[in-house]
């Protein structure tokens, strides 16, 4: 572990923590202090104004990046009929009915996101405990409780993500890899950064977004300029 030690100690001396970076400047340092030999996640940290337990002030929504995150997704649809078949043509991973649930109440767990047709949310609903906890539960504000699973299914695997803020006022996200160019990671960025701003509750006074921090999987946090 102290080689993992050192090399993070020495990716740190690069970021200056009195400073605020453009979003521009922070992506360059973020690929430069990047100390993971596999092709890392870029991940965007907002810490917003928010107190979650009230319901007008949490945050939760999905959007497709402009270039994707770079992660393959694998999707599951819950439905019967014939849209079975319009999710299996728009490149969904598992489809099925009631028999993926009994597999998935056995402890199957072989996908990243399910898409649900709205008359099997009533089965999807037992499952609550299960799949609530892994944030698998899927849900109409972000999408995944459709009747279009052709255009859920496809949104996904083009790099759709999900936002939600947590109990402490913080939304987590990955907006892409070390591999991206600057530019496309820079793209993303504003994409989910405008996205964000937008979702402002009404109820906020002051800032709305605290701090805002860009990193990759095993590197430093690099603060980022939050943009009036």
């Amino acid at each position: 572990m102290a080689k993992v030690g050192k090399k993070y100690a020495e990716a740190a001396k690069k970021v200056d923590r009195s400073k605020t970076y453009s979003v521009a400047e922070a992506v360059k340092l973020a690929k430069e202090t990047n100390t993971a030999k596999f092709d890392a996640s870029v991940e965007v940290s907002f810490k917003l104004n928010v107190d979650p337990r009230h319901a007008d002030q949490q945050i939760r929504g999905a959007m497709v990046l402009p270039h994707g995150t770079g992660k393959t997704q694998r999707v599951c649809v819950i439905t019967q009929g014939p849209k079975e078949q319009e999710a299996k043509d728009a490149g969904a991973d598992f489809v099925g009915g009631k028999e993926l649930l009994e597999d998935i109440q056995k402890g199957w767990f072989d996908f990243d996101v399910i898409v649900a047709t709205p008359n099997m949310m009533g089965e999807l609903g037992k499952l609550g405990r299960v799949l609530g906890p892994k944030g698998l539960m899927p849900n109409p504000k972000t999408g995944t409780v459709t009747m279009d699973v052709a255009k859920a299914v496809e949104d996904i695997k083009k790099g759709k993500v999900e936002y939600r803020v947590d109990k402490e006022g913080n939304i987590n996200l990955m907006i892409g890899k070390v591999s991206f160019d600057d530019e496309k990671l820079v793209d993303n960025f504003n994409a989910i950064y405008n996205t964000i701003v937008k979702a402002r509750p009404a109820a906020v006074k002051g800032a709305f977004i605290k701090n805002l921090v860009l990193s990759t999987t095993m590197g430093p946090g690099i603060h980022v300029e939050i943009v009036k």
